[in-house]
């Protein structure tokens, strides 16, 4: 593994030699975190480790990154753009090519969630309603498998309404292919080049899925280009849904309005929709379960809100201690790892203090331990469910420290341009769905269950089982 002579004065965590950087990457597949944790205490806001197929540099620190925030497209490649990205032995090199469906989301998605909140808000209650029985007695729920079928009902009623969205097989396909794809792409990731692109061709689980989607999603894909030909592109009874919108940014297009490429599409934004939302929902209700001392001050809140502005995405907005909650949970409890903000440099790439990583090279920052400095956070490591709300309670605060808004010091959803598009309805979804579990149940478990790490990707423990009863209603 060769370093160029400019990334060799970035001090190496481990060693800079040929053969020693190959067994360092090898133990970093089992001890990522203890490794850039090392790296942070030992140097600070830069250092470099080695992964199995390159070198990545790793900054920490609101300089950096800021500077990264500040980098135009032509400096840096985020993870969609990048040419050296597992996504293309994943999802497929045209996704990464064209990503028109993430202007979609940026743009119609994020305007109508206040359109669709209803919709969204009755499908939270039908799906609880068919997978967690309310009864007085405690029941024993898989919190993950179950939240799985939650969310992908919830989110495809935006994105394919009804009834596809109930649609067993549907749900089925979506799940296991977002189970399926992030395996495969965790261990795509630890792979040499030569390696991912034998196993994507050989092992990939995206052909199969596409197919099936295709025969599930087609005959509405061609009933709407149907209509589209008879009535115009506004016709009569015209959803407004996802793949309404997809189908509106691709007008004119007939390479891109295909059954396959927009199935692979609404395929594609599923996972990320169940991939992210079910992770940080999961761990959210782990949080509400092992501390449920405070649900009733999240009650107090939840209730004044909606007697003021009804359940809307009005009130999601409002929910200031619960947006706090679930901010603070990822924060401490994490679903993210240690890594954030992948970038590629697409030239000789300058920070702020003159520290110069060269064209070809991949930046990373070292989320984990942005999330716990003590430079950023009082007791780093202390669960407070209010830190956030309070912060917002002072002086020239008010707008900042939620959780959909990127900053320097929490970087969960990234930072600039590439910051996630889809996560203003992920939050509102988040809150949504912590909202009805508080309104309707009460939850607790023992203590929190330990996450999952491997290399330096963190999920949380899908075997974690939460206590559900119908809620007792204190006075």
């Amino acid at each position: 593994m060769l370093t160029s002579s400019q990334l060799k004065s970035i001090p190496t965590v481990g060693s800079s030699g040929i053969i020693g950087s190959w067994i360092d990457a090898f133990q970093f597949v089992f001890h990522a975190k203890e490794i850039i944790e090392e790296g942070h205490r030992m140097y600070g806001s830069v250092f470099k480790v080695p992964l199995l197929d390159r070198w990545t540099v790793v900054v920490s620190g609101a300089e950096k990154i800021n500077d990264l925030r500040k980098a135009s497209v032509e400096e840096l490649a985020s993870i969609v753009m990048s040419e050296d990205v597992s996504m293309d032995y994943t999802f497929g090199r045209y996704i990464r090519i064209d990503p028109y469906h993430l202007d979609v989301v940026r743009g119609a998605l994020t305007r109508n969630i206040g359109t669709c909140f209803a919709d969204v808000q009755d499908e939270i209650k039908a799906a609880f309603r068919d997978n967690i029985p309310i009864t007085e007695d405690w029941i024993e729920i898989p919190a993950y498998e179950t939240i799985l079928q939650i969310v992908c009902r919830a989110s495809n009623r935006m994105f394919i309404g009804l009834p596809l969205c109930r649609n067993r097989d549907y749900i089925k396909l979506n799940i296991n292919y977002t189970i399926e794809i992030f395996t495969f792409a965790r261990i795509i990731n630890i792979l040499p080049t030569v390696l991912k692109i034998i196993g994507s061709a050989i092992f990939t689980p995206r052909r199969r899925a596409v197919a099936k989607a295709e025969k599930l999603l087609g005959q509405t894909i061609r009933e709407r280009l149907h209509q589209e030909d008879v009535h115009g592109r506004h016709w009569p009874g015209k959803p407004n849904d996802l793949l309404s919108w997809l189908l509106d940014i691709t007008h004119g297009d007939e390479r891109r309005r295909t059954v396959k490429d927009l199935s692979t599409r609404v395929l594609s934004l599923n996972t990320a929709a169940i991939h992210t939302t079910s992770m940080t929902f999961t761990t959210a209700l782990y949080a509400l379960a092992a501390h449920p001392e405070y649900a009733e001050t999240l009650r107090n809140e939840i209730e004044s809100v909606i007697r003021e502005e009804g359940c809307t995405k009005a009130a999601m907005g409002k929910m200031n201690q619960l947006d706090s909650f679930v901010k603070e949970a990822q924060r401490v409890y994490g679903t993210m790892g240690v890594f954030g903000m992948q970038r590629t440099t697409r030239k000789d790439f300058v920070f702020s203090d003159g520290t110069v990583v060269p064209a070809g090279y991949q930046i990373v920052v070292a989320a984990l331990s942005t999330h716990t400095d003590e430079e950023n956070y009082e007791d780093p490591l202390e669960f407070k469910p209010w830190r956030f709300s309070e912060m917002r309670q002072q002086e020239g605060e008010g707008i900042r420290h939620r959780m959909a808004t990127p900053s320097l010091d929490f970087v969960f959803f990234g930072h600039g341009r590439p910051a996630c598009p889809g996560r203003f309805f992920a939050v509102n979804e988040l809150k949504a769905l912590m909202s009805h579990v508080l309104l309707n149940f009460d939850v607790k478990m023992d203590k929190f269950p330990e996450p999952i790490w491997f290399s330096d990707a963190q999920r949380p423990n899908e075997s974690g089982k939460v206590l559900f009863r119908k809620r007792v209603c204190t006075p």
